[in-house]
């Protein structure tokens, strides 16, 4: 059914007994805000509104007071994609939700996507793919743990309890077993995707305690990011009611390897050729273009794959998590491996994102570094063969050194927009500081005997 009248609107919302929709978007660390709708209003089309600083809103709560946001903290229009209307499969309730871009509502702007908005920053990116008659494709791949309640943030995360009375002790890489462990959750979770429209490939279970991954079905860019977003949210809310909690950090378990979001990434004409493919086979100019475009651009915008202080705690040396930005075929030691296939298939695999990435923001900050490369004609490196740990870090190594590098990076406001480095550069100050007020278990355990 489409979806276009609210005619056909309101027919889908009371043939499933809609009572309210879930009016929302991802701020900038992918977190579901927005608000709560009556269903004939939405289905009418009323107009909703919400506070432009909301979707650059911190994770502590906070907001930055920079002078590229206004002093009156106006409005934006929260406008339905009524493509993404959905059942709430994990409501209590009959309830709908449905996935909404931010529009300006200030006379100088008026109509055009609020640029702080992470669904518009991937949106204009595609934008400028698309001026060139290209269509770029994105295949994410998502861990996360399922581990206990934790309701003292002092404490350490712990795997849960499985049917055999204990927790996993490890060594359960791949294990189906380990998958049935938690088979109530999977039984609920999976055909949530399903109502979700999240097209999903396979699933298993990684070197982690407890530790899962999923591949989402390759696609447009934007959709891909929608069921991302889509996917988090639901496996939040469905471990919750199953007592585990669905975890995207970076690094949650010390001692354990981290989470990542593999993006897969490769763009085809007005044909549907991909263009990093000749005639012939070969590879085309375009894609070696395309990975120097990331070599050059993903370390200043390295703050979009690794947005916390934890973030970083995952790339260490070992763990098949990239510390530098060689590339290459088939090597996993490497920021950005080439998968094995067809030629027709052929793809880059950017492996730099954490799982606690926001989708929109990875994916847009990939595309935009991929395609400047291609514009600029620049060059790669030579592929490297071997153990790219051995080559050391390339990377920003904190937090700080990522936000220092993208504040003064001309490039990122080429790539992103000015105004949008700008904003999230301030918002994550606030966060560095609101980290650096609190002591540690580390800090306790070291210094007060010896300091």
């Amino acid at each position: 059914m489409t979806l276009h009248t609210a005619a056909d609107r309101l027919t889908f919302l009371r043939q499933n007994g809609i009572r309210d929709v879930e009016c929302i978007f991802a701020d900038i660390s992918g977190y579901p805000r927005g608000k709560l709708m009556p269903a004939g209003k939405f289905a009418a089309g009323d107009e909703l509104r919400i506070a432009q600083a909301i979707p650059m809103q911190a994770i502590t709560g906070e907001y930055s007071y920079h002078a590229v946001f206004p002093d009156a903290d106006p409005d934006v229009r929260l406008v339905p994609d009524y493509s993404t209307l959905k059942p709430v499969p994990w409501s209590s309730v009959p309830r709908a939700m449905a996935i909404h871009d931010c529009v300006e509502l200030v006379p100088e702007r008026a109509g055009q996507l609020c640029e702080f908005a992470a669904r518009s920053v991937l949106k204009n990116v595609v934008a400028r793919y698309q001026a060139r008659g290209w269509s770029p494709v994105v295949a994410p791949e998502i861990e996360f743990y399922l581990t206990s309640p934790n309701d003292d943030p002092n404490q350490p995360l712990q795997a849960p309890v499985t049917r055999g009375g204990r927790a996993e002790v490890g060594q359960s890489a791949f294990s189906l077993n380990q998958l049935h462990e938690h088979a109530a959750f999977w039984n609920e979770f999976l055909p949530a995707l399903d109502v979700l429209g999240i097209q999903s490939d396979t699933w298993i279970h990684e070197v982690g305690l407890t530790q899962f991954e999923i591949n989402l079905m390759h696609g447009d860019p934007v959709a891909v990011a929608d069921q991302a977003f889509l996917f988090k949210y639901a496996a939040k809310e469905i471990a919750l009611k199953h007592s585990l909690n669905a975890v995207f950090m970076a690094k949650p378990i010390a001692g354990q390897p981290g989470s990542s979001m593999h993006l897969h990434q490769s763009v085809i004409d007005t044909d549907g050729k991909n263009i990093f493919t000749g005639s012939n086979g070969d590879e085309t100019p375009y894609f070696r273009q395309f990975i120097a475009g990331l070599q050059c651009g993903i370390p200043e915008l390295m703050l979009i794959y690794a947005p916390h202080v934890n973030s970083f705690r995952r790339l260490v040396s070992g763990l098949q998590a990239p510390v530098n930005m060689h590339w290459g075929y088939d090597n996993r030691t490497l920021g950005l491996r080439v998968p094995g296939g067809s030629p027709a298939a052929r793809r880059v695999e950017n492996r730099i994102a954490g799982s606690d990435a926001n989708p929109y923001l990875a994916i847009a900050a990939s595309l935009a570094a991929g395609l400047w490369g291609i514009e600029n004609g620049a060059s790669a490196t030579e592929p490297m063969s071997g153990n790219a740990y051995l080559e050391g870090h390339g990377l920003p190594r904190t937090m700080l050194a990522a936000l220092e590098l993208m504040e003064g990076s001309a490039v990122a406001g080429s790539l992103l927009g000015d105004r949008f480095v700008t904003a999230y550069t301030s918002v994550k100050k606030l966060e560095y500081e609101n980290f650096l007020s609190e002591v540690s278990a580390w800090e306790r355990r070291y210094l007060v005997p010896q300091a």
